[in-house]
């Protein structure tokens, strides 16, 4: 009788492990999911800057920050 009382204790422990283990994983999902997210607008808002910064004709060479001094340097 022993072996069957602690063979439903160690299902029930079983069970519980289980139902944490399945609520951690979904929060790791929604985690994972809205950490793409982010990632996504930040390449968004990173690739708009570098337009920003590329001269007019397009090219590949950066403004010189020197450019950019205000007039009293």
């Amino acid at each position: 009788m022993d072996s069957l009382i602690d063979i439903d204790r160690r299902l029930t422990d079983l069970e519980v492990k289980a139902s944490f283990n399945e609520d951690l994983v979904e929060h790791l999902n929604l985690t994972v999911a809205r950490q793409q997210q982010q990632i996504d607008l930040l390449l968004r808002e990173l690739s708009q800057l570098r337009q920003q910064l590329l001269p007019e004709g397009g090219g590949s060479a950066m403004r010189n920050l020197r450019d950019e001094l205000p007039p009293h340097y």
